[in-house]
């Protein structure tokens, strides 16, 4: 006897889904092919339980695809899924903490008694505190976003015989072959690319 079946389009309502969804996550590899009949995919009692493993882990759990196959596609083992789910939850402790840090900044930019937010007295704080211009030591902004355009200072921001990084004024050693390094580290060279490119 053949087990019940249900078309694509019912599968898909089942969980509140379009069908190119359900389609989408085959090609990506998240869910297995169903059977067919006369061509057509056929979901089973057990293809519906993997879809709704396949739910679970993207709607409910924010996953990547890609992660998310490793859980649904029923391939992995017990080890490899757990650690796959283990690192989504680490993602989304930090996203947690930059929404709790984002809404805790704005709950504290609603304090502001200052009919135009430019002119709080706290302002500079702020900025240097919470934004890349805290890593420039030029006292106002126009020198600061001067510096900022070039990389961070002078292209050669030198304290006696010490070169310091364009980024983020660290000591820098020197490169490869004796050549001068411009900045400590690959995060520093990336920031200041990321400045450059930055339009305006």
């Amino acid at each position: 006897m053949t087990p019940p079946a249900v078309a694509i389009s019912e599968a898909a309502a089942l969980y509140d889904l379009p069908p190119s969804t359900l389609r989408w996550w085959e090609e990506r590899g998240l869910l297995g092919p169903p059977p067919r009949d006369g061509g057509r995919r056929r979901y089973r009692e057990a293809d519906l339980r993997r879809l709704g493993v396949a739910y679970l882990c993207c709607v409910t759990g924010l996953m990547p695809l890609s992660q998310a196959a490793v859980v649904a596609a029923g391939q992995a083992s017990r080890e490899d899924w757990q650690g796959t789910v283990a690192g989504q939850i680490g993602a989304l402790a930090d996203r947690i903490d930059q929404l709790t840090a984002a809404r805790d900044y704005l709950q504290h930019l609603l304090q502001c008694e200052d009919a135009d937010m430019t002119d709080c007295p706290y302002l500079e704080r702020e900025l240097a505190e919470r934004t890349p211009r805290g890593r420039l030591p030029q006292e106002d902004l126009v020198s600061a976003a001067r510096a900022a355009k070039t990389g961070g200072r002078d292209e050669k921001a030198e304290l006696g015989d010490e070169t310091r990084c364009v980024s983020c004024a660290r000591v820098v050693g020197e490169g490869v072959r004796g050549r001068p390094r411009r900045y400590c580290s690959a995060a520093c060279r990336q920031r200041a690319y990321r400045a450059r490119r930055r339009p305006g």
